[in-house]
């Protein structure tokens, strides 16, 4: 018989803080969009949107 596999006892309160940010970048020249992702901090989402448009 297996084992079953038991979940680590790890804090998953702090996952919770962070939020994954995709913002569509036009390409002047092209008119294509290519995306940039990043893992923001939940508090820091609208400095971070402001400093890359």
């Amino acid at each position: 018989m297996a084992k079953k596999t038991v979940a680590g006892y790890r804090d998953k309160s702090k996952a919770k803080a962070f939020t994954k940010v995709i913002l569509p970048i036009k390409n002047p020249k092209t008119g294509a969009y290519t995306f940039k992702e990043e893992i923001v901090p939940s508090d820091q989402i609208n400095d971070f949107v402001k400093n890359n448009k």
